[in-house]
């Protein structure tokens, strides 16, 4: 279905070696995300281009940030699967959660992680939830997240998820750098500082230019989260 060339190129302009059987594992992901997209509601993105730009590449800028050795990542609002189950296939040693709030996302990630071998924990809960399950509270060494909510919201959502020491990645568009200067409070409020990321430009054909800008925010966690966030209203709450 996708473009394995297009693929295997694309991803290395971000720093990013896709071989053959990532690239068939990632063939299989695209045709059960178009199959399942036709009864459900998955993304608005179907075309084969715009899924390797826009969901498999866009997901691996994220690769190089990883820690080196076996890690544990939770991708919080993880929606189709993106961008954990795309980082997954490309590191085997991920221990990979995924959580999503609709119970319908999961299945179909239950599906496509069985086809494409990925081992994967999956839980139905919201993020405002999740944080406080001791179960899931500062048990990861990452967390990732994109396109699910600004940049404060989305680090009380995340960072409780996190170790200390271990870091949340944020994978954003152009506005990023606005972004992390509405953030920085929040992320010290909640036990984060920035560090080092990254900025990438993808092709994107079907924007004015042929490309796009894409920016990975890190935050470390160097102090605990303090228990009251996050805020079971963090989405809509005044954001810190």
């Amino acid at each position: 279905m996708i473009d394995r060339v297009l693929l295997k190129e694309a991803a290395a302009t971000v720093g990013v070696t896709v071989d053959d059987t990532a690239a068939e594992r990632l063939d299989v992901y695209a045709r059960l995300l178009v199959e399942w997209n036709e009864k459900m509601n998955l993304t608005a993105i179907t075309d084969p281009e715009g899924i390797v730009l826009k969901h498999f590449v866009d997901s691996l800028t994220a690769l190089p940030l990883l820690p080196q050795g076996p890690f544990s990542l939770i991708d919080v609002g993880t929606g189709a699967g993106f961008p954990g189950v795309p980082l997954a296939i490309l590191r085997e040693d991920m221990q990979l959660t995924l959580l999503d709030s609709l119970n319908k996302r999961l299945l179909f990630l239950e599906e496509v992680c069985r086809a494409v071998g990925v081992p994967a924990v999956r839980i139905h809960a919201r993020a405002e939830e999740g944080g406080r399950n001791p179960a899931l509270r500062d048990q990861f060494d990452v967390a990732t997240a994109r396109a699910v909510a600004g940049l404060p919201v989305l680090c009380e959502l995340c960072l409780p998820f996190v170790k200390k020491s271990g870091r949340f990645l944020a994978l954003k568009g152009p506005d990023a750098p606005r972004e992390k200067e509405e953030a920085a409070r929040a992320v010290k409020m909640l036990g984060g500082r920035f560090a080092e990321g990254r900025t990438v430009t993808l092709p994107n054909p079907s924007q004015e230019g042929g490309r796009s800008e894409r920016h990975i925010l890190v935050v470390e966690k160097i102090a605990a989260t303090p228990p009251k966030f996050p805020r079971p209203n963090a989405k809509k709450a005044t954001p810190l």
